[in-house]
């Protein structure tokens, strides 16, 4: 979504809108799913609060992370749904956030891919991986800049 001109969304206003009948189909059991990447930064800051509060990262709620996105969503102009029907009338069901991985659920990402794989898991195959993957902020090396995107990849590296 972050890469649409604004304005383009306003097509699906009607499939998305209390009439639910386009065309002569009814699209009540259709599901749209929006990809943006738009509020990561503020993810990650209130992913990085909470650690630093010393709350786990599953224990961030939706409540404290659906305004942050949405306001970044409504604050950048570019955006596709800038000033958009479909945001103003509260259309989107659901907001899904997609917190950082810590090094944990990266380990476990080189795990189930050794696993996919039929290779038994080998400590320094692991944490070569691990150390050889970006994590962020620089100070603390808490969170991964990729996730578990270039774990294959990896893999194949070091074995």
């Amino acid at each position: 979504m972050d890469k649409m001109p604004p304005g383009l969304m306003e097509v699906l206003q009607p499939f998305l809108g209390s009439s639910w009948v386009v065309y002569g189909t009814n699209y009540r059991k259709a599901i749209f799913i929006f990809i943006s990447n738009t509020g990561g930064e503020q993810i990650n800051e209130v992913a990085l609060e909470a650690w630093r509060s010393r709350r786990d990262r599953e224990e961030i709620l939706l409540q404290e992370l659906e305004p942050v996105i949405t306001r970044a969503v409504l604050d950048n102009p570019l955006h596709g749904f800038s000033r958009s029907g479909i945001m103003e009338e509260h259309l989107l069901d659901a907001v899904v956030p997609f917190l950082p991985l810590q090094r944990h659920h990266v380990r476990h990402c080189v795990l189930n891919e050794l696993a996919q794989l039929g290779l038994e898991p080998r400590d320094e195959v692991v944490q070569a991986v691990l150390d050889s993957t970006n994590f962020f902020p620089e100070d603390e090396q808490l969170f991964s800049s990729n996730g578990c995107k270039t774990v294959a990849s990896r893999i194949a590296f070091f074995l």
